[in-house]
């Protein structure tokens, strides 16, 4: 599989990477969807402090004994779990992001963390203190590299002004071309990188039900997952090169809940360097864009 580089860092990261969200709690099985994606190329494995309540680390911890080296582990901060286990409360202050990589080491079973994602962000956070906490955590050693997982457009920009981080994480399918309006630009004038989440759009485009999806109604829904299986390809190959046609883009984050699925992702991507450049500006050109509404 096709490698990007995070340029800062020099981290070599897979075009598609395995987003451990949907893994199952049943270590065996998570264990056989992780081996079969490692196998298959996939380098980049992306989880969070939230997922299962530390569970999803706990177990990527165990899973990956004798081959941490050979991957890059990116997990998110944030999220602060309530001591009654009735939620979590955001919290990107400096003290709390410090306090919290620690946990999420020990159970990683790692001493340093590839990527250390900020899992969310508003333009009212206290920015510096939370970008001084990463900046602080590699000099230390703690983390390679820092990155933020945001839609917003005015986050964003408040972000790269201020700091070099290594990624962006933003949602982005046929279904959700906001990123195109300005966020791609905006961070095609730095070094950072996107990861994509959604890529699949929810399966929505390939084989779910059908439903209202951001502005988008069924019906249009419907018409687009029909364009898409007109053309000729599967529709995991259309949306894994609709995705990685973005220069911007470094990976495609897709999460998986068994091995059937890791190797229609794996056929998906071999097939998407059959798809023709063209096919996607011709679709797009078919289809509406939607635009962010709040944020900008």
């Amino acid at each position: 599989m096709n490698r990007r580089e995070l340029s800062e860092t020099k981290l070599q990261i897979s075009e598609l990477s395995l987003g451990c969200m949907s893994l199952p709690e049943e270590y065996d099985s998570s264990k056989k969807i992780l081996d079969a994606a490692i196998e298959g190329g996939i380098s980049l494995l992306d989880t969070a402090d939230l997922y299962q309540q530390g569970w999803n680390e706990e177990m990527l911890g165990k899973a990956l004994k004798g081959r941490r080296n050979q991957l890059v582990l990116a997990t998110k901060v944030g999220n602060q779990l309530r001591p009654d286990g009735s939620g979590w409360d955001w919290n990107p202050k400096k003290e709390y992001i410090l306090g919290a990589v620690e946990q999420s080491l020990k159970r990683l079973q790692t001493d340093y963390i590839d990527l250390y994602q900020l899992h969310g962000g508003t333009i009212e956070d206290p920015w510096d203190e939370t970008l001084e906490a990463f900046e602080l955590l590699k000099t230390q050693g703690k983390i390679r590299a820092f990155g933020i997982s945001s839609i917003r457009p005015n986050v964003i920009r408040k972000v790269l002004s201020a700091s070099k981080p290594a990624t962006i994480m933003m949602q982005y399918n046929p279904l959700d071309r906001r990123p195109e309006e300005s966020a791609f630009s905006t961070i095609s004038g730095s070094e950072t990188k996107v990861l994509v989440r959604g890529s699949f759009a929810k399966g929505l485009l390939i084989n779910k039900p059908e439903k209202d999806f951001l502005d988008f109604k069924a019906s249009e829904v419907v018409e687009m997952r029909k364009e898409i299986l007109n053309l000729g390809f599967s529709p995991e190959a259309f949306l894994i090169k609709f995705g990685l046609t973005q220069s911007v883009v470094g990976s495609l984050v897709i999460g998986t809940s068994g091995v059937e699925q890791v190797g229609k992702m794996l056929k998906g991507y071999e097939e998407s360097f059959t798809i023709p450049d063209e096919v996607i500006e011709e679709f797009k050109k078919k289809f509406r864009a939607n635009y962010y509404q709040q944020h900008r």
